[in-house]
Protein backbone atom coordinates (compact mmCIF):
# COMPACT_ATOMS: atom_id res chain seq x y z
CA UNK A 1 0.00 0.00 0.00
CA UNK A 2 2.75 2.38 0.76
CA UNK A 3 4.60 1.86 -2.47
CA UNK A 4 1.41 2.55 -4.14
CA UNK A 5 1.21 5.77 -3.02
CA UNK A 6 5.17 7.02 -3.51
CA UNK A 7 4.68 5.64 -7.41
CA UNK A 8 1.74 7.48 -7.40
CA UNK A 9 3.57 10.77 -5.88
CA UNK A 10 6.24 10.39 -8.37
CA UNK A 11 4.47 9.95 -11.38
CA UNK A 12 2.47 13.61 -10.66
CA UNK A 13 6.05 14.78 -9.52
CA UNK A 14 6.78 13.51 -13.50
CA UNK A 15 4.64 15.59 -15.20
CA UNK A 16 4.57 18.92 -13.18
CA UNK A 17 8.39 18.83 -14.15
CA UNK A 18 7.75 17.60 -17.60
CA UNK A 19 5.35 20.62 -18.33
CA UNK A 20 7.32 22.87 -16.49
CA UNK A 21 10.50 22.36 -19.09
CA UNK A 22 8.18 22.85 -21.69
CA UNK A 23 7.22 26.30 -21.17
CA UNK A 24 10.97 27.43 -19.99
CA UNK A 25 12.13 28.44 -23.87
CA UNK A 26 9.28 30.45 -24.31
CA UNK A 27 9.51 32.22 -21.26
CA UNK A 28 13.17 33.21 -22.07
CA UNK A 29 12.00 34.14 -25.43
CA UNK A 30 9.54 36.62 -23.71
CA UNK A 31 11.63 37.95 -20.78
CA UNK A 32 14.29 38.97 -23.56
CA UNK A 33 11.69 40.50 -25.93
CA UNK A 34 10.85 42.97 -23.58
CA UNK A 35 13.88 43.31 -21.23
CA UNK A 36 14.81 46.58 -23.22
CA UNK A 37 11.03 48.19 -22.62
CA UNK A 38 9.92 46.85 -18.96
CA UNK A 39 10.19 49.70 -16.63
CA UNK A 40 10.15 49.93 -13.28
CA UNK A 41 7.97 52.32 -11.16
CA UNK A 42 9.31 55.77 -10.91
CA UNK A 43 8.82 58.25 -8.64
CA UNK A 44 7.43 62.30 -9.58
CA UNK A 45 8.84 65.19 -8.68
CA UNK A 46 6.50 64.76 -5.86
CA UNK A 47 8.00 62.42 -4.51
CA UNK A 48 4.76 60.18 -5.11
CA UNK A 49 5.38 56.73 -7.02
CA UNK A 50 3.53 56.20 -10.45
CA UNK A 51 1.51 53.45 -10.93
CA UNK A 52 1.63 51.39 -14.29
CA UNK A 53 -0.59 53.49 -16.57
CA UNK A 54 0.25 50.56 -20.02
CA UNK A 55 1.34 47.42 -20.21
CA UNK A 56 4.55 46.09 -21.33
CA UNK A 57 3.36 45.07 -24.67
CA UNK A 58 0.98 47.05 -27.17
CA UNK A 59 -2.49 46.80 -27.03
CA UNK A 60 -2.26 44.59 -30.04
CA UNK A 61 0.77 42.14 -28.49
CA UNK A 62 0.14 39.22 -26.12
CA UNK A 63 0.25 35.47 -25.22
CA UNK A 64 -2.54 33.10 -25.10
CA UNK A 65 -3.01 29.41 -23.12
CA UNK A 66 -2.98 26.68 -25.65
CA UNK A 67 -4.95 23.79 -25.87
CA UNK A 68 -3.06 21.33 -23.19
CA UNK A 69 -1.93 24.29 -20.89
CA UNK A 70 0.90 25.68 -22.52
CA UNK A 71 1.65 29.65 -23.19
CA UNK A 72 2.10 30.25 -27.24
CA UNK A 73 3.36 34.11 -27.83
CA UNK A 74 1.42 36.05 -30.12
CA UNK A 75 3.68 38.46 -32.08
CA UNK A 76 2.49 41.56 -33.43
CA UNK A 77 3.77 44.93 -35.12
CA UNK A 78 4.47 47.53 -32.36
CA UNK A 79 4.79 48.59 -28.53
CA UNK A 80 4.45 51.16 -26.09
CA UNK A 81 5.97 51.13 -22.61
CA UNK A 82 5.49 53.81 -20.48
CA UNK A 83 4.71 54.90 -16.62
CA UNK A 84 1.07 55.78 -15.79
CA UNK A 85 1.13 59.52 -15.85
CA UNK A 86 -0.20 61.56 -13.18
CA UNK A 87 1.43 65.08 -12.61
CA UNK A 88 1.17 66.83 -9.16
CA UNK A 89 -0.62 69.75 -9.24
CA UNK A 90 1.06 73.68 -7.70
CA UNK A 91 4.41 72.32 -8.20
CA UNK A 92 6.41 74.86 -6.98
CA UNK A 93 10.16 73.08 -7.90
CA UNK A 94 12.30 75.70 -9.96
CA UNK A 95 13.10 72.66 -12.21
CA UNK A 96 10.59 71.21 -14.32
CA UNK A 97 8.41 67.94 -13.23
CA UNK A 98 9.24 65.07 -14.19
CA UNK A 99 5.76 63.35 -15.36
CA UNK A 100 7.11 59.75 -17.04
CA UNK A 101 8.38 58.25 -19.68
CA UNK A 102 7.53 56.94 -23.09
CA UNK A 103 9.22 53.87 -24.80
CA UNK A 104 9.06 52.23 -27.99
CA UNK A 105 9.74 48.20 -28.39
CA UNK A 106 10.86 49.35 -31.53
CA UNK A 107 13.56 51.98 -29.92
CA UNK A 108 17.05 49.17 -29.09
CA UNK A 109 18.80 52.31 -27.32
CA UNK A 110 20.60 53.36 -30.42
CA UNK A 111 19.27 56.82 -30.92
CA UNK A 112 17.60 55.60 -33.97
CA UNK A 113 14.16 56.25 -32.54
CA UNK A 114 13.08 60.09 -31.91
CA UNK A 115 9.32 60.40 -30.04
CA UNK A 116 7.13 63.51 -30.76
CA UNK A 117 4.07 64.59 -28.28
CA UNK A 118 1.16 66.05 -29.93
CA UNK A 119 -2.13 67.29 -28.32
CA UNK A 120 -3.47 69.43 -25.37
CA UNK A 121 -0.85 71.34 -23.64
CA UNK A 122 2.65 69.45 -25.98
CA UNK A 123 5.13 72.45 -26.44
CA UNK A 124 3.53 74.92 -23.82
CA UNK A 125 2.61 72.95 -20.58
CA UNK A 126 4.01 69.36 -21.58
CA UNK A 127 7.71 68.82 -22.91
CA UNK A 128 8.71 65.57 -24.48
CA UNK A 129 12.72 64.85 -25.00
CA UNK A 130 12.71 63.26 -28.06
CA UNK A 131 15.83 60.81 -27.60
CA UNK A 132 15.15 59.75 -24.11
CA UNK A 133 11.03 59.89 -24.19
CA UNK A 134 10.67 61.63 -20.97
CA UNK A 135 7.99 63.94 -20.53
CA UNK A 136 8.21 67.01 -18.26
CA UNK A 137 5.26 69.58 -16.78
CA UNK A 138 7.06 73.25 -17.90
CA UNK A 139 4.38 74.79 -15.62
CA UNK A 140 2.79 74.76 -12.87
CA UNK A 141 -1.00 72.90 -12.89
CA UNK A 142 -4.14 73.21 -11.53
CA UNK A 143 -6.59 70.45 -11.03
CA UNK A 144 -9.94 72.50 -10.94
CA UNK A 145 -9.00 74.34 -13.84
CA UNK A 146 -8.54 70.99 -16.09
CA UNK A 147 -7.86 67.49 -14.91
CA UNK A 148 -6.98 66.08 -17.27
CA UNK A 149 -4.90 66.16 -20.43
CA UNK A 150 -5.45 64.11 -23.62
CA UNK A 151 -2.13 63.85 -25.65
CA UNK A 152 -0.95 61.57 -28.76
CA UNK A 153 2.68 59.89 -29.08
CA UNK A 154 5.10 58.48 -31.64
CA UNK A 155 8.16 57.08 -32.38
CA UNK A 156 9.60 57.98 -35.70
CA UNK A 157 12.77 57.03 -37.19
CA UNK A 158 15.54 59.91 -36.61
CA UNK A 159 17.37 59.91 -39.98
CA UNK A 160 14.15 59.83 -42.39
CA UNK A 161 11.42 60.94 -40.12
CA UNK A 162 8.89 58.06 -41.04
CA UNK A 163 6.53 56.76 -38.15
CA UNK A 164 7.88 53.97 -36.60
CA UNK A 165 4.49 53.10 -34.72
CA UNK A 166 0.93 54.62 -35.45
CA UNK A 167 -0.06 57.44 -33.02
CA UNK A 168 -0.87 56.26 -29.82
CA UNK A 169 -3.45 58.61 -27.28
CA UNK A 170 -2.75 58.56 -23.46
CA UNK A 171 -4.19 60.69 -20.92
CA UNK A 172 -1.95 63.37 -18.22
CA UNK A 173 -4.02 63.27 -15.58
CA UNK A 174 -3.13 65.71 -12.70
CA UNK A 175 -2.65 64.77 -9.07
CA UNK A 176 -5.00 66.43 -6.54
CA UNK A 177 -3.68 68.29 -3.54
CA UNK A 178 -5.38 69.73 -0.88
CA UNK A 179 -5.38 73.17 -1.78
CA UNK A 180 -8.80 74.22 -1.39
CA UNK A 181 -10.87 74.98 1.85
CA UNK A 182 -14.45 73.96 1.82
CA UNK A 183 -17.19 77.23 0.96
CA UNK A 184 -20.45 78.11 2.02
CA UNK A 185 -22.02 78.95 -1.40
CA UNK A 186 -25.35 80.21 0.18
CA UNK A 187 -24.03 82.03 3.21
CA UNK A 188 -25.04 83.93 5.64
CA UNK A 189 -27.65 81.18 6.64
CA UNK A 190 -31.18 82.70 8.35
CA UNK A 191 -33.52 79.76 10.22
CA UNK A 192 -36.12 79.89 12.16
CA UNK A 193 -37.43 77.19 15.35
CA UNK A 194 -40.14 77.61 16.98
CA UNK A 195 -39.67 78.39 20.89
CA UNK A 196 -40.40 75.33 23.70
CA UNK A 197 -39.04 73.02 21.25
CA UNK A 198 -38.13 69.62 22.86
CA UNK A 199 -34.23 68.50 22.21
CA UNK A 200 -33.30 67.35 18.46
CA UNK A 201 -35.50 69.52 16.93
CA UNK A 202 -34.57 70.05 13.11
CA UNK A 203 -33.42 73.58 12.42
CA UNK A 204 -32.17 73.99 8.91
CA UNK A 205 -29.16 72.44 7.13
CA UNK A 206 -26.14 73.87 5.65
CA UNK A 207 -23.79 72.28 2.89
CA UNK A 208 -20.13 73.33 2.05
CA UNK A 209 -18.39 72.49 -1.01
CA UNK A 210 -14.39 71.63 -1.70
CA UNK A 211 -13.39 71.96 -5.36
CA UNK A 212 -10.74 69.34 -4.78
CA UNK A 213 -11.21 65.73 -5.59
CA UNK A 214 -13.95 63.65 -3.88
CA UNK A 215 -12.52 60.55 -5.14
CA UNK A 216 -8.91 61.13 -4.19
CA UNK A 217 -7.62 60.89 -0.54
CA UNK A 218 -9.58 62.76 2.41
CA UNK A 219 -9.15 66.39 0.22
CA UNK A 220 -12.84 66.91 -0.03
CA UNK A 221 -14.12 64.86 2.80
CA UNK A 222 -15.77 67.81 4.98
CA UNK A 223 -16.63 67.60 8.95
CA UNK A 224 -18.90 70.03 10.57
CA UNK A 225 -18.11 71.33 13.66
CA UNK A 226 -19.92 74.14 16.01
CA UNK A 227 -17.03 76.88 17.38
CA UNK A 228 -20.05 79.24 19.03
CA UNK A 229 -23.91 78.55 19.73
CA UNK A 230 -23.32 75.25 22.14
CA UNK A 231 -25.01 74.11 24.24
CA UNK A 232 -28.36 75.58 22.42
CA UNK A 233 -27.64 73.85 19.29
CA UNK A 234 -25.76 70.68 17.26
CA UNK A 235 -24.63 69.80 14.06
CA UNK A 236 -24.39 66.39 12.36
CA UNK A 237 -20.93 66.18 11.68
CA UNK A 238 -21.16 64.52 8.22
CA UNK A 239 -24.54 65.99 6.82
CA UNK A 240 -24.60 69.54 8.13
CA UNK A 241 -27.81 69.14 9.83
CA UNK A 242 -28.47 71.69 12.63
CA UNK A 243 -30.84 70.80 15.73
CA UNK A 244 -31.66 72.29 18.91
CA UNK A 245 -29.62 70.61 21.68
CA UNK A 246 -30.95 72.39 24.75
CA UNK A 247 -35.14 72.11 25.29
CA UNK A 248 -37.31 74.45 26.21
CA UNK A 249 -35.58 77.48 24.87
CA UNK A 250 -38.32 80.96 25.43
CA UNK A 251 -38.72 83.37 23.29
CA UNK A 252 -39.14 85.98 25.95
CA UNK A 253 -36.20 85.52 27.40
CA UNK A 254 -34.10 85.19 24.41
CA UNK A 255 -35.07 85.33 20.82
CA UNK A 256 -31.94 85.56 18.07
CA UNK A 257 -29.43 83.19 18.35
CA UNK A 258 -26.22 83.30 16.32
CA UNK A 259 -24.20 79.96 15.35
CA UNK A 260 -20.65 79.78 14.39
CA UNK A 261 -20.71 77.13 12.33
CA UNK A 262 -17.53 75.58 10.74
CA UNK A 263 -16.55 73.07 8.06
CA UNK A 264 -12.95 71.48 7.58
CA UNK A 265 -11.76 69.45 4.75
CA UNK A 266 -9.35 66.09 5.55
CA UNK A 267 -12.00 64.44 7.52
CA UNK A 268 -11.56 66.88 10.06
CA UNK A 269 -7.75 65.59 10.93
CA UNK A 270 -5.16 68.25 11.71
CA UNK A 271 -3.85 69.79 8.37
CA UNK A 272 -6.98 69.95 6.93
CA UNK A 273 -8.45 73.28 5.48
CA UNK A 274 -11.44 74.89 6.77
CA UNK A 275 -13.83 77.54 6.47
CA UNK A 276 -16.87 79.14 8.92
CA UNK A 277 -20.43 80.81 8.15
CA UNK A 278 -22.68 81.88 10.67
CA UNK A 279 -26.26 81.00 11.13
CA UNK A 280 -28.66 83.60 12.63
CA UNK A 281 -31.25 81.52 13.89
CA UNK A 282 -34.66 83.14 15.47
CA UNK A 283 -37.10 81.37 17.95
CA UNK A 284 -40.76 81.39 16.52
CA UNK A 285 -43.40 82.39 18.91
CA UNK A 286 -45.76 80.19 20.24
CA UNK A 287 -48.63 81.31 22.88
CA UNK A 288 -47.26 79.87 26.28
CA UNK A 289 -47.47 82.87 28.25
CA UNK A 290 -51.42 84.31 29.55
CA UNK A 291 -51.72 87.84 29.73
CA UNK A 292 -51.59 90.13 33.11
CA UNK A 293 -52.97 92.82 34.00
CA UNK A 294 -50.06 95.07 35.59
CA UNK A 295 -52.33 96.67 38.46
CA UNK A 296 -56.06 95.39 40.13
CA UNK A 297 -57.47 98.20 39.88
CA UNK A 298 -57.41 100.88 36.86
CA UNK A 299 -59.53 104.47 37.87
CA UNK A 300 -61.11 105.82 34.51
CA UNK A 301 -62.98 109.29 34.75
CA UNK A 302 -65.64 110.74 32.20
CA UNK A 303 -67.22 113.65 32.36
CA UNK A 304 -71.54 113.44 32.77
CA UNK A 305 -71.67 115.55 29.11
CA UNK A 306 -69.97 112.64 27.47
CA UNK A 307 -72.10 111.43 24.45
CA UNK A 308 -73.01 107.83 24.04
CA UNK A 309 -70.10 105.43 22.01
CA UNK A 310 -67.39 108.17 23.29
CA UNK A 311 -64.22 106.74 24.96
CA UNK A 312 -64.12 106.48 28.64
CA UNK A 313 -60.50 105.42 28.99
CA UNK A 314 -58.19 102.26 28.06
CA UNK A 315 -56.55 99.48 30.12
CA UNK A 316 -54.20 96.99 29.41
CA UNK A 317 -53.25 93.44 30.36
CA UNK A 318 -49.62 92.41 29.09
CA UNK A 319 -48.56 89.65 27.02
CA UNK A 320 -45.16 89.11 26.25
CA UNK A 321 -45.77 86.65 23.13
CA UNK A 322 -45.91 88.19 19.80
CA UNK A 323 -48.25 88.28 16.49
CA UNK A 324 -51.57 86.67 17.56
CA UNK A 325 -50.15 84.82 20.39
CA UNK A 326 -50.36 88.72 22.06
CA UNK A 327 -53.74 89.32 21.35
CA UNK A 328 -55.78 90.09 24.70
CA UNK A 329 -59.74 90.06 24.57
CA UNK A 330 -61.59 92.09 26.97
CA UNK A 331 -64.75 91.32 28.43
CA UNK A 332 -66.71 93.07 31.40
CA UNK A 333 -68.60 90.91 34.26
CA UNK A 334 -72.45 90.89 33.65
CA UNK A 335 -74.27 91.71 37.14
CA UNK A 336 -72.24 94.68 37.65
CA UNK A 337 -72.35 98.42 37.47
CA UNK A 338 -71.08 97.66 33.77
CA UNK A 339 -74.11 98.19 31.95
CA UNK A 340 -73.58 101.71 31.68
CA UNK A 341 -70.47 100.39 29.58
CA UNK A 342 -68.56 98.37 26.56
CA UNK A 343 -65.09 97.45 26.04
CA UNK A 344 -63.36 97.30 22.82
CA UNK A 345 -60.04 95.11 22.12
CA UNK A 346 -57.30 96.81 20.52
CA UNK A 347 -55.78 93.30 19.02
CA UNK A 348 -51.99 93.21 18.77
CA UNK A 349 -52.11 96.47 20.55
CA UNK A 350 -53.13 94.73 23.91
CA UNK A 351 -55.52 97.46 24.69
CA UNK A 352 -58.97 97.50 25.95
CA UNK A 353 -61.31 100.78 25.39
CA UNK A 354 -64.08 101.41 27.73
CA UNK A 355 -66.80 103.28 25.98
CA UNK A 356 -70.44 104.79 26.96
CA UNK A 357 -73.32 103.29 26.58
CA UNK A 358 -75.87 105.11 28.03
CA UNK A 359 -75.95 109.33 29.26
CA UNK A 360 -74.37 109.67 32.57
CA UNK A 361 -75.82 112.61 35.04
CA UNK A 362 -73.66 113.52 37.48
CA UNK A 363 -76.00 114.67 40.29
CA UNK A 364 -77.84 111.41 40.00
CA UNK A 365 -74.65 108.88 40.15
CA UNK A 366 -70.97 109.64 40.87
CA UNK A 367 -69.09 107.04 40.28
CA UNK A 368 -69.52 102.99 38.71
CA UNK A 369 -67.60 99.77 39.59
CA UNK A 370 -67.19 97.04 37.63
CA UNK A 371 -64.83 93.87 36.64
CA UNK A 372 -63.06 92.85 33.44
CA UNK A 373 -61.68 89.75 32.36
CA UNK A 374 -58.59 89.81 29.82
CA UNK A 375 -57.75 86.33 27.96
CA UNK A 376 -56.02 84.91 24.77
CA UNK A 377 -58.04 85.08 21.43
CA UNK A 378 -55.80 82.35 20.47
CA UNK A 379 -55.18 79.18 22.95
CA UNK A 380 -52.19 76.28 22.10
CA UNK A 381 -53.71 72.99 24.16
CA UNK A 382 -49.75 72.39 25.08
CA UNK A 383 -49.74 74.90 27.23
CA UNK A 384 -52.81 74.95 29.53
CA UNK A 385 -51.05 73.43 32.07
CA UNK A 386 -49.10 76.23 33.10
CA UNK A 387 -52.67 77.96 34.60
CA UNK A 388 -55.59 79.42 33.17
CA UNK A 389 -54.87 81.57 30.33
CA UNK A 390 -57.30 84.89 31.48
CA UNK A 391 -57.02 87.79 33.98
CA UNK A 392 -59.09 90.31 35.87
CA UNK A 393 -59.32 93.43 37.23
CA UNK A 394 -61.40 95.99 38.50
CA UNK A 395 -62.35 99.31 36.74
CA UNK A 396 -63.78 102.18 38.77
CA UNK A 397 -65.21 104.96 36.25
CA UNK A 398 -65.69 108.77 38.27
CA UNK A 399 -67.96 110.94 36.58
CA UNK A 400 -67.27 114.46 36.49
CA UNK A 401 -69.58 117.30 37.16
CA UNK A 402 -69.63 119.72 34.05
CA UNK A 403 -71.13 123.55 34.18
CA UNK A 404 -74.41 123.07 32.70
CA UNK A 405 -76.73 126.03 31.69
CA UNK A 406 -80.00 126.05 33.57
CA UNK A 407 -82.38 124.03 33.66
CA UNK A 408 -86.41 125.18 33.82
CA UNK A 409 -88.88 123.41 35.74
CA UNK A 410 -91.41 123.29 33.19
CA UNK A 411 -90.49 122.33 29.09
CA UNK A 412 -93.30 125.43 28.47
CA UNK A 413 -95.75 127.93 30.34
CA UNK A 414 -98.84 129.03 29.23
CA UNK A 415 -100.40 132.33 30.78
CA UNK A 416 -103.52 134.01 30.78
CA UNK A 417 -104.24 137.93 30.65
CA UNK A 418 -107.15 139.96 29.94
CA UNK A 419 -106.93 142.63 27.81
CA UNK A 420 -106.61 146.34 28.79
CA UNK A 421 -104.94 145.45 31.57
CA UNK A 422 -102.99 148.32 32.66
CA UNK A 423 -99.11 148.19 32.02
CA UNK A 424 -97.10 146.30 35.07
CA UNK A 425 -99.85 144.09 35.66
CA UNK A 426 -98.43 140.65 36.57
CA UNK A 427 -99.69 138.07 34.48
CA UNK A 428 -97.23 134.95 35.47
CA UNK A 429 -93.77 133.75 36.50
CA UNK A 430 -91.08 131.23 35.31
CA UNK A 431 -88.69 129.11 37.31
CA UNK A 432 -85.21 127.77 36.18
CA UNK A 433 -82.49 126.67 38.09
CA UNK A 434 -78.48 125.31 38.52
CA UNK A 435 -78.19 121.84 38.73
CA UNK A 436 -74.98 121.62 39.42
CA UNK A 437 -72.94 120.97 42.97
CA UNK A 438 -71.82 124.58 42.90
CA UNK A 439 -75.23 125.84 42.04
CA UNK A 440 -75.14 129.26 40.80
CA UNK A 441 -77.74 132.31 40.70
CA UNK A 442 -80.06 132.60 37.54
CA UNK A 443 -81.31 136.00 35.79
CA UNK A 444 -83.97 136.18 33.24
CA UNK A 445 -84.67 137.87 30.85
CA UNK A 446 -86.56 137.71 27.51
CA UNK A 447 -85.65 137.75 24.00
CA UNK A 448 -87.33 139.99 21.81
CA UNK A 449 -88.28 137.99 18.12
CA UNK A 450 -91.19 140.44 16.82
CA UNK A 451 -92.85 143.88 17.54
CA UNK A 452 -95.26 142.23 19.78
CA UNK A 453 -92.91 140.97 22.15
CA UNK A 454 -92.59 144.88 23.90
CA UNK A 455 -95.64 144.14 25.73
CA UNK A 456 -94.03 142.12 28.08
CA UNK A 457 -91.24 142.98 30.37
CA UNK A 458 -89.49 140.17 33.19
CA UNK A 459 -88.04 140.32 36.64
CA UNK A 460 -84.45 139.14 36.22
CA UNK A 461 -84.06 138.00 39.80
CA UNK A 462 -87.65 136.72 40.23
CA UNK A 463 -88.37 136.03 36.74
CA UNK A 464 -91.94 136.99 36.89
CA UNK A 465 -93.54 138.28 33.96
CA UNK A 466 -95.93 141.55 33.32
CA UNK A 467 -97.50 143.90 30.81
CA UNK A 468 -95.43 146.79 29.04
CA UNK A 469 -98.20 148.04 27.30
CA UNK A 470 -102.21 147.84 27.19
CA UNK A 471 -102.92 144.29 25.19
CA UNK A 472 -106.05 144.13 22.63
CA UNK A 473 -107.61 140.67 22.16
CA UNK A 474 -109.39 142.31 19.05
CA UNK A 475 -105.93 142.73 17.56
CA UNK A 476 -103.96 139.76 18.69
CA UNK A 477 -105.63 137.46 20.70
CA UNK A 478 -102.12 135.14 21.50
CA UNK A 479 -98.55 136.23 22.59
CA UNK A 480 -95.48 133.35 22.51
CA UNK A 481 -92.63 135.02 24.07
CA UNK A 482 -89.26 133.74 24.36
CA UNK A 483 -87.72 133.71 28.66
CA UNK A 484 -83.77 132.86 28.65
CA UNK A 485 -82.18 131.91 31.80
CA UNK A 486 -78.50 132.75 32.35
CA UNK A 487 -76.25 131.53 35.00
CA UNK A 488 -74.30 134.11 37.01
CA UNK A 489 -71.23 132.53 37.40
CA UNK A 490 -70.85 131.73 33.32
CA UNK A 491 -73.04 133.57 31.50
CA UNK A 492 -72.30 131.88 28.19
CA UNK A 493 -74.37 128.87 29.54
CA UNK A 494 -78.32 129.83 29.24
CA UNK A 495 -81.32 127.37 28.68
CA UNK A 496 -84.71 129.23 26.56
CA UNK A 497 -88.40 128.22 27.38
CA UNK A 498 -91.21 129.03 25.30
CA UNK A 499 -94.01 130.99 27.12
CA UNK A 500 -97.55 131.57 25.88
CA UNK A 501 -99.83 134.07 27.21
CA UNK A 502 -103.20 134.27 26.09
CA UNK A 503 -105.38 137.75 25.69
CA UNK A 504 -108.76 136.97 27.66
CA UNK A 505 -112.25 139.44 26.29
CA UNK A 506 -113.25 142.03 28.15
CA UNK A 507 -116.72 143.23 27.81
CA UNK A 508 -115.91 146.62 26.63
CA UNK A 509 -118.51 147.84 23.92
CA UNK A 510 -121.98 148.16 24.92
CA UNK A 511 -124.71 146.72 22.59
CA UNK A 512 -125.74 149.36 19.88
CA UNK A 513 -129.65 149.09 18.10
CA UNK A 514 -129.18 147.67 14.01
CA UNK A 515 -130.42 150.62 11.78
CA UNK A 516 -134.21 150.28 10.24
CA UNK A 517 -134.30 148.86 7.44
CA UNK A 518 -136.18 150.65 4.49
CA UNK A 519 -139.27 149.42 2.48
CA UNK A 520 -138.06 150.28 -1.05
CA UNK A 521 -140.67 150.45 -3.59
CA UNK A 522 -141.56 148.91 -6.74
Amino acid sequence: MITREYVFLFLVGTCFLLDYSSQTPLKAELQSRTKAGAMSARRGAGGKRMRAFGDVLSPEDGTRLGRRGRWKLQRNKRGWVWNQFFVLEEYMGSDPQYVGKLHSDMDYGDSAVKYTLSGEGAGSIFNIDPITGDIHALVGLDREVKSYYALKAQAVDMHTGLPLEPQSEFIIKVQDINDNEPRFPDAPYSANVPEMSPTGTYVTQVAATDADDPTYGNSARIVYSILHGQPYFSVDPKTGVIRTALANMDREIKGEYQVLLQAKDMGGLLGGLASTTTINITLGDVNDNPPRFAKSIFHLRVPESASMGSAVGGIRAYDPDAGANAEVDYTIVSGEEGNMFDIISRGQSQEGIVVLKKTLDYETKKSYTFKVEASNAQLDPRFLHLGPFKDSATVKVSVLDVDEPPVFVQPSYSLEAYEDTPPGTIVGSVTAQDLDARSSAVRYSLEWQTESDSCFDIDTVEGTISTNDFLDRETADQHVITVVATKVSNPTLSTKVPVTVDVLDVNEFPPELAPPLTDICV
